[in-house]
């Protein structure tokens, strides 16, 4: 009955992962454009979070007011007009003002279509949500080779730009034609449902403790893929001595781990493990493959890394939702704006804090950088662990991982309203 919605979303998704690295996959021609230097394009990504962080709390409201919807069409039309912008844009002042637009795009698109894919997907919510990075992963891994096409052949490096507008405007077209779940009725039925759940809270979540935990989870994630993608091409380029067309390459190798990543996820989240384990774990994966980039300065190795830092980070902040929405399921809307929101605080911060680390004329301290963010990381989701161990059971590590845990957990302790 959705599955029109679904597939513009996720499309949406697709062509978001080729937005997340085009800039900087156009970089050399997009400096000249603008007469500015690599640290000049950081910080027009920087506008991209800007406009995100703003944004992101407000999207948050209207989702669970006005629908998911609205926001997911208006994010393809915002998306596609940036697109279209940037190479056209006569001057850096404008290019900024149209990445602040595409962090407003990018905010309504998360706030509208995480809800949105839960609602969707009811009994699979965590792998529905999973699949998100899946698509931007796979958007991610394409784009190198779309800027590459159009380059060998001396063609105008705006169609690289062009062809994803193109995409999302076939995607809104799409959207506006698709009927979606009607949210007020999903919440009205979760609140007086009386049939037994299946497994009760055992204690209150509390926003203050795991859910500003997961709020940190967000912004980590966000930074760790923000400053990889941004700056594995240069790594592989001034440290390593590749070609620019190869360290380009370093983002498919990165994209082709996130796309393992999620997919494994999907399966292995049905049957065999938790969210909450996964965002342990994989930032230990990210610290050791980012400390094996810094110490082992060989093509091969950094290839290989490359595509483990994908596995590592891919997913995490979508996990990090779906647990808040697990968590505090009365507010879906509003606590993925707030995670959001610090994932638009880190798009904003990484590019402006690597981009000064880059001045140092040492682009292996903005990896030292991404490292701590690892570590970061992985004290945030051991305690969430802890936490969510209160909050479901002791026992919950022992049982199955099921994508309707939220479903059937809805009983049982008064929620955290302090949100």
């Amino acid at each position: 009955m959705y599955n029109r919605a679904a597939m513009g979303m996720y499309i949406n998704y697709f062509i978001l992962g080729m937005v997340n690295v085009i800039l900087i996959s156009n970089m050399r021609s997009l400096t000249e454009q603008w007469n500015t230097d690599s640290a000049g394009i950081s910080y027009i990504i920087a506008a991209i979070g800007i406009g995100k962080l703003l944004t992101y709390t407000i999207a948050g409201q209207l989702s669970d007011k006005y629908g998911r919807k609205p926001l997911i069409i208006f994010a393809s039309f915002t998306m596609g007009i940036f697109l279209v912008g940037i190479p056209l844009a006569p001057s850096y002042q404008i290019a900024f003002i149209l990445a602040l637009l595409a962090g407003m795009g990018n905010s309504a698109m998360d706030a509208g279509s995480y809800p949105a894919l839960t609602e969707v997907f009811p009994k699979a919510s965590g792998s529905a949500n999973i699949m998100v990075k899946a698509f931007m992963a796979s958007g991610t891994a394409l784009l190198p080779l779309l800027v590459l096409f159009f380059a060998q052949r001396e063609m105008f490096y705006g169609y690289g730009f062009f062809v994803p507008a193109a995409v999302y405007f076939l995607a809104m077209l799409l959207l506006v034609w698709s009927s979606f779940p009607d949210h007020r009725k999903i919440q009205s039925a979760d609140t007086t449902a009386e049939d037994v759940p299946k497994r009760k809270f055992v204690s209150k979540p509390l926003f203050k403790k795991e859910g500003m935990a997961l709020v940190l989870i967000g912004f980590t994630s966000t930074g760790l893929f923000t400053v990889a993608q941004i700056w594995l091409p240069s790594y592989g380029e001034e440290v390593l001595g590749m070609s620019t067309a190869d360290s380009i390459r370093l983002l498919t190798y990165y994209s082709i781990g996130g796309i393992a990543s999620v997919l494994t996820l999907a399966v292995l989240m049905k049957k065999f493990i938790r969210p909450v384990t996964i965002i342990v774990i994989y930032p230990i994966i990210t610290f050791l493959s980012i400390l094996t980039i810094l110490t082992i300065k060989v093509q091969s190795i950094t290839i290989v890394a490359a595509f483990f830092v994908g596995l590592s980070t891919a997913g995490i902040f979508q996990l990090a939702i779906a647990i808040a929405t697990e968590l505090f399921w009365t507010k879906k809307g509003r606590v993925t704006g707030i995670i959001a929101t610090a994932g638009g605080l880190a798009s904003v911060v990484m590019p402006l804090a690597t981009g000064l680390l880059s001045k140092t004329g040492n682009i292996s301290n903005i990896f030292i950088f991404d490292a701590f963010l690892a570590c970061t990381g992985f004290f945030a989701a051991a305690y969430v662990y802890y936490r969510y161990g209160k909050v479901v059971g002791k026992d919950f590590g022992s049982e199955p991982a099921s994508d309707d845990s939220a479903m059937a957990m809805r009983q049982g302790v008064a929620l955290d309203e302090n949100i």
